[in-house]
């Protein structure tokens, strides 16, 4: 099978036995530079440096024949291995099993910018592809060269290379190169993270060629989990390592003013770890800590209470001094004079509230520092900048530093992992020895960094006809990056900022992605400073697809709210004014699918306690266009919401593996009714008191949909695009919609939960 190797033992030397030298033959006419390209540049035993410019750090041939891939991403769940290994075994024509995808490990694999974004196949697979089209290409003109043939004369079946017209003329990979490396320079464009991209001299296959790529291979890692037979970051032990918990202040913004050791002195082994707000204890056993972080006695200085109360959340975004706006794109036409002169104006406004990760498991991370280096195991999306972050936080070289991806309790976005894997890094600079570190539930809901809450306005212009003349859309909320994406950078860690490092201001936030043509139409974004700047429970940063779920509830709410007030059935509604020809094919066929019946909403055909309505509702998202159809049925008297069906359309262009892309667009439309129908962070004035399931509900399994119906459309002759976030984007828009065509009351205020419906209903 295609797998993802556990990084823990591995070395990329381990992974190669020196294979003989290369002996090439020379009694066809073939060019001079391609006989020293072959003999003294293609292939040596020595290992080339570990960077974006070498075909070595993405692609290598093992002794055996069967290839490693050195993939500088990884996978958080959603077998994105599996389709790495198709693109690059396709390229190489070897057969898929003979693929190994070795993902996270700083020491094996450049940085291609971790889980992000959506790229893990739009980017990142894009360069595996042409290094292991490179790869394919070198090693036909060293197999032209041994068996004395044109490399237009060959083909490649199964990893061996062989004349068409003798097919007694042969040679392997493995006989090839197996067990030494590419020394082939690529045409790195000096980027790191998503945007890496160095290719080669060689073009990746026409799609008409593919046998493997858009194959529904399934993945062969669940057993292994669900079974126990697989090591999480949980599991890992190192030699005399010890355990940790951290303190965290019972008011936010607090900070340690004395630490009693004494009230933990009949523990054994228990210690104090205090750098100036930072505070931690470790025991030599697990429980030891926990009972440590349970006992110490604390005295905190009497902080100001920071956050005001939770039910005056929206009212302070609306009236919080603006700290950065952006008009995205420039605006098109007069929106002053449209709406000057509009017979009519539909506005609206919506409410999105703070989000947790709210993983399975709250984070846990390993560091070991010895002889001058230091070695970190997260569960990290983001292992390089994991590793850049500890390597500040202890002052060592980055090339000091190694960080290790093992499988986590997953993440999709910032979560806690990266602030886990500082702290530990702090932890074991002060005891000196291999710590663990395992944050406690209430950590990991209520100190992970949270998805902003927003308020969103809209209006449009209507003229005497009942065209729209206009339309203006804005956000206003808390940045999606009060802390970055990654821990690459002290300051945007809980140690860092403990520790006291100097803050940097970052803004941004975000505008619907849609084709939407309106004469007159402006979209912007406004943030507001965080409620509390250093080593906040609400600092706020990426959460599955950031702000987009909130900046699209409220955007396909308001098309739903102007076609009723049009009386226009909301799918014509959208047709009419969406430009873009996919996007149009994409709402046709969730239509088309569904047994969508044109008619307006509300529905005004149904009497008793349970009602139920359809919405509509698309996005794009970075070339990837989405549109939903979902069905639910209203309880009245409970205010409970049931998401009975939803019909996905999804257009991410080539499709690599449909089996994979249909899971994991299944997936989101889950998380995404989760995020709709329960999940609000909760706090006082003191500190988020959403600390575990009961005080932070999600979706059960009892609330699941009953089916989800998946339209894929693919376009082999287009790059593919991203698939990891998209489809969550429309759901809580769908929803909302399909809400009000069953009861004819819009609910602009996530989440739906039974007592804000049963509030909306009365």
């Amino acid at each position: 099978m295609t797998r993802h190797d556990s990084p823990r033992n591995f070395s990329r030397r381990a992974m190669l036995k020196t294979g003989g030298a290369l002996v090439v033959s020379i009694g066809m006419p073939i060019s001079l530079d391609t006989v020293l390209a072959i003999g003294s540049a293609s292939a040596q035993n020595a290992r080339p440096p570990l960077t974006p410019d070498q075909l070595s750090s993405y692609i290598a041939v093992n002794a055996d024949g069967s290839v490693a891939a050195f993939f500088g991403k990884m996978d958080m769940g959603q077998g994105l291995f599996v389709a790495i290994g198709q693109m690059v075994a396709e390229e190489l024509d070897v057969p898929f099993d003979r693929v190994k995808v070795i993902m996270g490990d700083t020491a094996t694999s450049v940085n291609q910018g971790g889980a992000s974004g959506s790229t893990g196949i739009q980017f990142g697979g894009k360069q595996m592809r042409m290094a292991a089209a490179e790869a394919r290409r070198v090693l036909v003109e060293m197999a032209a060269a041994k068996l004395a043939v044109p490399a237009s004369e060959l083909i490649v079946v199964d990893g061996v290379v062989t004349a068409k017209s003798d097919p007694a003329k042969k040679a392997s990979y493995a006989e090839l190169i197996g067990g030494r490396y590419f020394n082939i320079q690529l045409q790195w464009n000096k980027q790191i993270g998503n945007l890496l991209y160095a290719p080669g001299e060689a073009q990746p296959k026409p799609a008409a060629q593919h046998k493997i790529v858009g194959q529904p291979i399934k993945r062969e890692d669940i057993a292994p989990k669900v079974f126990c037979q697989e090591d999480f970051c949980t599991d890992l032990t190192r030699p005399g390592m010890v355990h940790a918990r951290v303190i965290r202040p019972p008011v936010a913004g607090s900070t340690p003013v004395r630490v009693d050791e004494s009230s933990i002195a009949n523990i054994p082994g228990a210690k104090v770890v205090l750098d100036k707000a930072f505070i931690a204890v470790v025991a030599d056993k697990e429980w030891d800590a926990v009972k440590a972080m349970q006992q110490i006695k604390v005295d905190w200085s009497d902080a100001t209470p920071p956050f005001p109360d939770q039910t005056a959340l929206f009212d302070h975004i609306r009236r919080a001094p603006v700290r950065h706006a952006e008009t995205q794109p420039k605006e098109a036409g007069n929106i002053a004079e449209a709406f000057g002169a509009a017979a009519r104006v539909v506005e609206a406004e919506y409410e999105w509230p703070f989000q947790s990760h709210a993983c399975m498991g709250p984070a846990c991370a390993v560091v070991e520092i010895k002889d001058g280096q230091a070695t970190c195991w997260s569960g990290s999306q983001k292992p390089h900048f994991v590793r850049d972050g500890v390597a500040r936080t202890l002052g060592l070289p980055m090339d000091k530093v190694r960080a290790i991806w093992m499988v986590g309790p997953g993440s999709y976005g910032r979560n806690d992992a990266d602030d886990c894997a500082a702290d530990a890094a702090v932890i074991a600079k002060a005891i000196g020895k291999p710590v663990r570190l395992q944050y406690m539930r209430e950590q990991g809901t209520g100190w992970d960094p949270k998805g902003p809450a927003s308020i969103h306005r809209a209006r449009a212009a209507i003229d005497a006809s009942g065209k729209v003349t206009a339309y203006e859309f804005t956000s206003k909320g808390f940045s999606r990056i009060d802390v970055q994406t990654n821990g690459s950078q002290p300051a945007d860690t809980l140690a860092g900022q403990l520790l006291g490092v100097p803050l940097v201001v970052n803004d941004g936030f975000g505008v619907p992605a849609e084709s939407y043509a309106f004469d007159n139409k402006r979209m912007a974004w406004e943030t507001i400073a965080p409620l509390l700047d250093r080593g906040s429970p609400l600092r706020s940063a990426h959460l599955r697809d950031p702000v987009g779920p909130q900046i699209h509830f409220a955007s396909e709410s308001f098309m739903d709210e102007v076609a009723a007030a049009l009386n226009v059935d909301p799918v014509e509604f959208r047709l009419r004014h969406v430009k873009n020809a996919r996007d149009i094919a994409v709402i046709k066929a969730a239509a088309e699918k569904s047994g969508w019946v044109p008619r307006p909403s509300p529905r005004r055909d149904q009497t008793g306690n349970t009602v139920s309505g359809r919405g509509m509702a698309y996005a794009q998202r970075n070339g990837t266009i989405v549109a939903i159809v979902a069905e639910v049925d209203v309880d009245r008297s409970s205010g409970r919401i049931f998401a009975r069906k939803f019909t996905v359309a999804h257009d991410c262009g080539q499709i690599i593996n449909p089996n994979g892309l249909t899971k994991t667009i299944e997936a989101n439309i889950v998380q995404g009714v989760s995020r709709t129908l329960w999940e609000e962070v909760k706090f006082d004035r003191k500190n988020v008191t959403s600390v575990d399931w009961l005080t932070y509900p999600i979706l059960d399994i009892t609330e699941t949909p009953q089916t989800i119906d998946v339209v894929l459309l693919n376009h082999p002759e287009l790059p593919p695009t991203g698939a990891g976030e998209p489809s969550i984007r429309p759901v809580a828009a769908a929803i909302a919609n399909a809400i009000f065509d069953a009861t004819g009351v819009r609910i602009r205020r996530v989440p739906f939960s039974p007592e804000r419906v049963k509030a909306a209903l009365s």
